[in-house]
C-alpha cells in the first residue's frame, strides 16, 4: 500500500480529466490518494503551488510515497523535489511526470515556475525511480517535445513512454477522463 500524491495541471482543478479515474483505480488496490487543490490555477503563483504541495507530503513517509504529476503540475513538482530534506526523510518511491515540461515553454505568465532553474542532480536524488508519459503531438511542448522527453530521460534516469497521439492529456477544450498508461506507470514504479 502507498500514499499517491497528484500535482495537477494549469487552469485544472483537482476534480478535472483523468484525476477522479487515477484515484478511483489506485483507492481500489488499497491506496491512499491525495489530489491537492493549488489556489488559482488560472492565474498561478508559483510559491503558493509550492506551500500547498509540500504541506500536502509534509507527513508522509517519502519512502512509501509515488508522486505523479500533470503538466505544469510537474513543474511544481521539480520545485518541490530540489527543495525535499533526502538526508532527513530519504527519497521517494517514485514520480510519475504526464506531458510535463522540463524547462520554458513561452507562456509569459508561468515564467515564475522556472525562474531558478532545476537542480537536476538534486531532483534525481529525490526519488528512486521516474517515469514519463508524453505525447509525441503535445501542443504545449511542440517541435521542443523530443528535447522535454529527453532531459527527463538523461537528467533523472526517467523510463519514457511516449505515445504517437494524446495532445497534452487533454489538449484544452478536450477532456480526457481515463488514462490507463498512467495507472500503469504508477504500478510500475510501486512495483506491481
Amino acid at each position: 500500500m502507498s500514499t499517491i500524491v497528484i500535482s495537477h495541471g494549469y487552469a485544472m482543478s483537482n476534480d478535472d480529466h483523468w484525476y477522479p479515474y487515477l484515484r478511483e483505480q489506485l483507492q481500489a488496490s488499497g491506496d491512499e490518494v491525495r489530489i491537492p487543490q493549488f489556489p488559482e490555477p488560472a492565474a498561478p503563483v508559483a510559491a503558493d503551488w509550492l506551500e500547498t504541495l509540500q504541506k500536502q507530503v509534509a507527513d508522509l513517509d517519502p519512502a512509501d510515497t509515488v508522486l505523479v504529476a500533470h503538466s505544469l503540475g510537474g513543474v511544481n513538482l521539480l520545485n518541490m523535489l530540489q527543495r525535499h530534506d533526502i538526508e532527513g526523510r530519504g527519497p521517494f518511491a517514485g514520480v510519475v511526470f504526464v506531458a510535463s515540461m522540463a524547462g520554458e515553454v513561452g507562456y509569459d505568465a508561468l515564467a515564475a515556475f522556472f525562474e531558478n532553474g532545476f537542480d537536476w542532480p538534486r531532483i534525481r536524488a529525490a526519488a528512486k525511480n521516474f517515469r514519463v508519459l508524453h505525447a509525441a503531438d503535445d501542443p504545449v511542448t511542440a517541435a521542443a517535445t523530443p528535447e522535454h522527453i529527453m532531459r527527463f530521460v538523461t537528467e533523472l534516469g526517467a523510463i519514457a513512454t511516449v505515445t504517437p497521439t494524446g495532445g497534452h492529456f487533454p489538449t484544452t477544450p478536450d477532456q480526457r477522463l481515463e488514462l490507463p498508461e498512467a495507472l500503469r506507470l504508477v504500478r510500475e514504479v510501486q512495483g506491481r
